[in-house]
């Protein structure tokens, strides 16, 4: 191995290191900033895009009702995912709240789907804006689980936040 083949692993060595102390703790916060934004947006009536959509999902219930109560639980999620020691409870608040986003696409197919009913079987993957907002959850769950491995982890001082 050259000299500069030697360098540039060592250097890769510490770029890996470096986002493996780093990359879930970092992960957690964008997933936290990202519910607290969306939950925020959500408090301040006709601010959310996804206003609209959750109504006329949840009309089972009073949506002027649920809507706050639902902006509330992700700020929540968001700020409980802050703090390491409050991941578990950001983790179930998490796990109760993702089923529900996807109701849409059972109950409203017409609003998430470009193509409703299915004329091809690839009109399934034809998503509207609102179905597009939908599916990102799918992201979110996933992060949700790479934090959730973390949970029994033992952290050194930088990474108690």
């Amino acid at each position: 191995m050259t000299a500069l083949a030697r360098r540039l692993d060592a250097l890769d060595q510490r770029i890996a290191d470096a986002l493996r102390r780093n990359g879930v703790r970092l992960l957690r916060y964008a997933i936290g900033v990202v519910f607290i934004w969306f939950g925020a947006l959500k408090l301040v009536p006709g601010l959310s895009p996804a206003e609209d959509l959750v109504k006329a999902t949840v009309y089972f219930v009073d949506a002027d009702l649920f809507y706050p109560v639902l902006a509330v639980w992700e700020v929540l999620i968001g700020v409980l995912l802050l703090f390491r020691p409050s991941i578990r409870g950001a983790l179930f608040l998490l796990a109760l709240q993702m089923p529900g986003t996807f109701l849409p696409l059972i109950l409203l197919p017409e609003i998430c789907f470009s193509q409703f009913p299915f004329s091809s079987p690839l009109d399934i993957f034809a998503l509207t804006m609102e179905g597009q907002y939908i599916i990102k959850n799918i992201v979110l769950i996933s992060a949700g689980i790479v934090v959730g491995g973390t949970v029994r982890r033992q952290s050194g001082p930088e990474q108690r936040l």
